[in-house]
């Protein structure tokens, strides 16, 4: 799984990428798998080449084939392909009409590419790259009672609403000339309907989905138990934690996605959690251990005493590269915070960029 600070990284490459446009189908893309021989890729580039010799537009062609010799240069520099592939972008980079500007870009992937791709377009490809900043695997939520009920998807530290439904089920006062049994028989059909209900919409969002890892279920009283045993078996097989807790909408959602930290522990929302749970805490009882804002950060930077960076991905890109060179000069761990959590949006709004100290300074 990928750190949100290799995330950040990865989506900042893919940003400057597609910042470029070319004249034509004139900018390079080349994907070459883990494992791959390099030799075979340069010689393939070779004949692209010779083939880009045809193009009939002068100005195009001989972008085409500089920019492929500026690639071919540029792998010359490696040994053998990195561990997880290598994707390799070359072409002209200019605004200019009357200038020309060609430039490689390379990246490791932080995942193993697995496939072999070569293209010439008016934008770099950068489709396979962005696949990897999206989570792979998923949590489906519920929330419900027999009044209410909202469905929802936890990926990465994203917590996203699918659907929401109302019941019919009638308050527990009765209308007059109704006996409490049948009343009572009533309520107890249209809750029995209502789970019904919840459970088809389950089984559309979360049945035969292999990336969802498992079911996270909550509710107030017997009543997540009882919807229970409505729900398809493959379904109930899933459900790792079953929590309770009072409200079913989309409030409900993110507090199940808290009370079921137990089960959650490795996954990326719980430890950014748990970093900025410590970090407010420390704000509050222990502020001299603590920095934030930019000239406070930096300031603690300079004296060596920063233990954990914090900073936002909302945070001006120049800044975040600044920061990390700094924070590495001094051994310092760099957290890059995502604003998909209530505290990552508290973190944001308390100026991006925090640090809990190793010792406190004047």
């Amino acid at each position: 799984m990928l750190t949100t600070k290799q995330k950040q990284h990865l989506k900042k490459f893919i940003r400057d990428l597609g910042l470029v446009r070319g004249r034509h189908t004139e900018l390079v893309s080349v994907y070459i798998p883990a494992g791959y021989e390099l030799n075979k890729i340069i010689q393939h580039l070779q004949q692209e080449q010779g083939t880009a010799s045809n193009i009939k537009d002068a100005k195009t062609r001989s972008n085409v084939i500089d920019s492929l010799e500026k690639m071919i240069r540029h792998l010359r520099l490696f040994k053998q392909t990195p561990p997880n592939g290598l994707a390799v972008f070359s072409g002209n980079i200019s605004k200019q009409d009357n200038k020309i500007d060609i430039q490689v870009f390379s990246i490791e992937p932080p995942e193993p590419l697995k496939t072999r791709l070569y293209r010439c377009d008016q934008t770099f490809v950068t489709d396979l790259l962005q696949n990897m900043t999206e989570a792979k695997e998923a949590y489906g939520l519920i929330v419900m009672d027999r009044r209410e009920a909202t469905l929802g998807i936890l990926k990465g530290t994203s917590v996203r609403t699918l659907s929401k439904m109302t019941s019919g089920v009638p308050g527990k006062t009765r209308a007059g000339g109704q006996s409490s049994q049948r009343f009572a028989r009533i309520r107890e059909g249209a809750a029995k309907e209502f789970y019904k209900r919840i459970a088809e919409a389950s089984n559309k969002e979360f049945l035969n989905k292999p990336e969802i890892k498992g079911i996270l279920l909550g509710g107030p009283g017997p009543t997540k138990e009882e919807f229970k045993e409505y729900l398809n078996n493959e379904i109930k097989k899933k459900i790792l934690a079953i929590k309770d807790l009072t409200y079913t909408d989309e409030y409900g959602l993110n507090h199940l996605v808290e009370l079921s930290q137990d089960v959650l522990a490795k996954e990326a929302i719980t430890q950014e959690r748990k970093l900025l749970q410590d970090f407010f805490e420390k704000l509050a009882r222990s502020p001299e251990r603590t920095a934030y804002g930019l000239n406070e950060v930096n300031k603690a930077l300079d004296y060596s005493a920063v233990d954990k960076l914090l900073i936002s991905e909302s945070a001006d890109e120049k800044i975040i590269e600044e920061l990390e060179e700094k924070a590495k000069a001094s051994n310092a761990e760099v957290f890059i915070i995502s604003v998909d959590t209530q505290e990552g949006q508290q973190l944001r709004d308390l100026t991006g960029i925090a640090a809990i100290l190793r010792f406190a300074i004047q």
